[in-house]
């Protein structure tokens, strides 16, 4: 009887782990995906503003890549907090 219970909390943590590696998955998918689309719509609203202001291409270009690279920051510091946590739950370690 003690064995089979052992071996109900051991299949009961794997599976626990198993979530959480699946949710850090997912969280950094999410995080990618939601950066594509917040550098998208900056695209989209600076070809938008420069076909209405021709004169202020520089300004809106300047603009739009810092814009773009703080997004690009987070996203990637989220990708790397789920990588974390996948990590420390087991998961495969790149050698």
């Amino acid at each position: 009887m003690f064995s089979l219970l052992a071996a109900e909390e051991v299949a009961k943590a794997f599976m626990d782990i198993q979530w959480g590696m699946a949710g850090a998955g997912i969280g950094a998918g999410i995080a990618a995906i939601a950066a594509a689309i917040g550098i998208g719509r900056i695209a989209s609203s600076a070809t938008e503003s420069v076909a209405r202001q021709p004169e202020a291409a520089g300004d809106i270009r300047g603009v739009t890549i810092i814009t773009a690279a703080f997004i690009e920051g987070v996203c990637l510091f989220a990708v790397v907090v789920c990588m974390l946590i996948n990590f420390a739950l087991g998961g495969a370690v790149p050698k």
